[in-house]
């Protein structure tokens, strides 16, 4: 069952994958992407659709934004798009509430079918953590969002609480939580990006970072790094047992 299960979702994953590589490639002409012009246009195109169906669309990126984290993909190109299609505010929303439950739709799908592959494959490399999920599974699960999963890819961050068997409750609220920061940053950035090409007349990198619809975001993202950083060493810095 599992090893069908397996198949399916790794199938299933591929289909989406292509299939949205497919939608993308469709509309972009290869040839002129090196054009600004063809930007302002693509953005035009793009505000329009969303406009004249704007719950339609919301509700399908929001589909497809739980299919996608579900089946291990991966969440920043997903923010940076919310961001031009729906802006930072509703795109933060939007991203916060679907990739978390994306997430969770995923975890319990490893924590059913594949949680002993998954204790075999990382249990050992992550032992010295188990004191600390103990104690406290929602604090310390919410720093590990925060802090963007000590730097492990996201996909891979949304198994590994298998590992310490965490309540699936406190595995959605802690993820939900720590994803509003750094998602309301590239939502942030991917808005910035969308205003800039309707504005802007030509392209220009100094005007784009000097814009600060861009470089207070990214500001802010350094500042969180650091943060990061900080609460890494001071709270997950543990020697291996």
């Amino acid at each position: 069952m599992s090893k069908n299960l397996k198949l399916f979702l790794g199938i299933s994953y591929i289909i989406i994958l292509f299939f949205f590589l497919y939608l993308i490639f469709s509309y972009i002409e290869i040839t002129r992407l090196n054009d600004f012009l063809y930007y302002k246009e693509l953005q035009s195109y793009l505000e329009n659709i969303i406009s004249q169906h704007f719950y339609i669309n919301l509700l399908m990126f929001f589909l497809f934004s739980v299919i996608w984290v579900s089946l291990l993909g991966f969440g920043s190109p997903l923010l940076i798009v919310s961001g031009i299609l729906f802006g930072k505010w509703v795109g933060s929303i939007i991203s916060v509430f679907s990739i978390s439950i994306g997430a969770l739709i995923l975890y319990s799908i490893a924590n059913f079918f594949f949680k002993d592959l998954v204790r075999n494959l990382f249990k050992k490399k992550f032992l010295k953590y188990f004191d600390l999920f103990k104690k406290n599974e929602f604090y310390y699960f919410l720093l590990f969002r925060l802090t963007g999963g000590l730097g492990i890819p996201f996909g891979l961050q949304n198994l590994l609480p298998i590992i310490f068997n965490i309540k699936k409750s406190n595995y959605f609220f802690a993820s939900f939580l720590g994803f509003i920061p750094t998602f309301f940053i590239m939502n942030s950035i991917g808005s910035g990006l969308n205003e800039f090409i309707k504005q802007a007349d030509s392209f220009s990198i100094i005007n784009l970072i000097l814009n600060k619809e861009i470089y207070l975001p990214i500001s802010l993202f350094f500042l969180i790094l650091i943060i990061s950083i900080f609460v890494r060493k001071r709270v997950f810095d543990i020697k291996d047992r």
